[in-house]
């Protein structure tokens, strides 16, 4: 371990090996977006295995707004070395805004595949926009790496960042009032593909932020902050992680999450004056689950409103207005194991098209299979993205289980895509089964169903 000051106000810390890893190319982005400060496992080392395609290891940088109080130095490194493909993680503890412009810094950020944003304070984040950092972080995600964080550190991979740069507001005090003084906005730091408007928001179920998440939404769509009119919320549990993928397909980890959008002009949003909003629309998305941020879902919502600032009951669950089938209630389906045989094929019926299927070939050996229904007369188009940690190939099944088209590209990373018609009357069920021809990994595929 070596613990460099770089100057007065940037500590370092890097774990691991002190060379960085050299690649041509990396196969993210890929985002972690946590409720929590500390990093969860599941969701990083599926973000680690997917930026690296399952092969050789990744670089890692951790920024921190203020050194731990108590304890290690480097929480998030620990938990970082640990996990599979690390190659090395690096620790900086910036407390000025000039220090976006450290250039050890930046090198540092520059050589890695994955930076990572810790909890504390968002508003000495937001002060980076505009250094030569918020460049190098971009640059990351560019070249196929990808960034995440927890609290404050998710906070700011939104596009539209609640700053608390005058205080921290509560709910009851933002749909008290949704131009409160607490309440500010950064925009123009971060904006990842496929995660336009949306604003981010932590701790979300026990510290009751729903509330507030339906205020910044109304303010954001009153005061023009969301492209087209349009403001989605994100809002991650203690314990949860979001995690986004190359595709725009978001998979939940851990805890609960929830995405919740206002797509019409407020009743009321004034200061000094109540918020009345009707119907905001909301997704819960349990662990599991999945959410296609590129393709985003009308159907598989909630309904709540505020009225005279009050919101309505029940904000944290409730009974879809529509029911889209897939998990999460958007077009997309994270495969669940076992799944290996057309009996215990996840239920893909109801997925909206266009929609997206993902899983990985966890063995060689392997098999993944997918249900779903195809009408009289309607085309079905399968076109799959393949990690080049194994080359899978994919058949399509008739409801006894016999081939009628397959796609067997040979190499690792290999695309597959199939395309099948139904000229038969009525509506029959088919099943897609991705098997595993060599290698193995926990790297994500990605299957687009588009029927027509």
């Amino acid at each position: 371990m070596a613990h460099q000051p770089a100057h007065a106000a940037a500590d370092r810390i890097r774990l691991g090996s002190t060379a960085d890893v050299s690649r041509s190319a990396w196969n993210g982005p890929a985002f972690t977006m946590n409720g929590a400060g500390g990093i969860v496992t599941a969701s990083m080392t599926r973000a680690i295995d997917d930026i690296r395609g399952g092969t050789g290891t990744l670089d890692v940088v951790v920024l921190a707004g203020s050194a731990p109080t108590s304890g290690s130095k480097t929480p998030e490194c620990d938990t970082i070395t640990a996990l599979p493909g690390v190659n090395s993680c690096t620790t900086w503890t910036l407390t000025a805004a000039s220090d976006g412009n450290n250039p050890q810094v930046n090198t540092d950020v520059r050589n890695a595949e994955f930076v990572y944003f810790a909890g504390g304070d968002q508003c000495r984040y937001a002060a980076w926009k505009g250094t030569a950092l918020e460049a190098s972080v971009e640059a990351v995600v560019a070249k196929g790496g990808g960034s995440g964080g927890g609290s404050a550190g998710h906070h700011v991979n939104s596009p539209i960042v609640y700053d608390a740069c005058n205080g921290s507001v509560t709910s009851a005090e933002a749909l008290a009032n949704p131009y409160n003084r607490y309440i500010s906005f950064t925009t123009g730091v971060f904006e990842w593909p496929n995660y336009g408007s949306v604003i981010n928001d932590s701790h979300f179920v026990t510290r009751d932020r729903m509330g507030r998440t339906m205020a910044f939404l109304a303010r954001s769509v009153k005061d023009g902050l969301a492209p087209g009119g349009a403001a989605w919320g994100v809002g991650v549990e203690e314990g949860g992680s979001l995690y986004l993928d190359r595709n725009g397909t978001a998979t939940q980890y851990g805890k609960d999450a929830y995405v919740v959008l206002a797509d019409h002009q407020p009743e009321q949003a004034v200061d000094k004056k109540p918020l009345t909003y009707s119907g905001f629309k909301i997704w819960r998305l349990t662990p599991g689950s999945a959410f296609d941020f590129k393709n985003r879902p009308t159907c598989g919502y909630y309904l709540r409103s505020v009225a005279n600032g009050v919101a309505d009951a029940n904000l944290y669950s409730g009974t879809p207005v529509t029911d889209c089938g897939s998990q999460g209630g958007g077009a997309a389906l994270a495969e669940s194991e076992p799944n290996d045989t057309r009996d215990t094929a996840d239920d893909a019926t109801g997925l909206a098209s266009p929609g997206s299927l993902t899983g990985g070939m966890t063995s060689t050996d392997d098999r993944d299979h997918f249900k779903l229904s195809v009408n009289s007369g309607q085309t079905v188009s399968v076109n799959c993205a393949v990690p080049s940690a194994y080359d899978a190939d994919l058949y399509w099944l008739d409801a006894n289980g016999s081939t009628l088209d397959r796609s067997v590209n040979n190499g690792a990373g290999t695309d597959e895509s199939l395309s099948f018609t139904r000229t038969a009357a009525g509506t029959d069920t088919y099943y897609l089964d991705m098997e595993a021809y060599s290698g193995s990994g926990s790297a994500t595929y990605t299957c687009d169903v588009t029927k027509s």
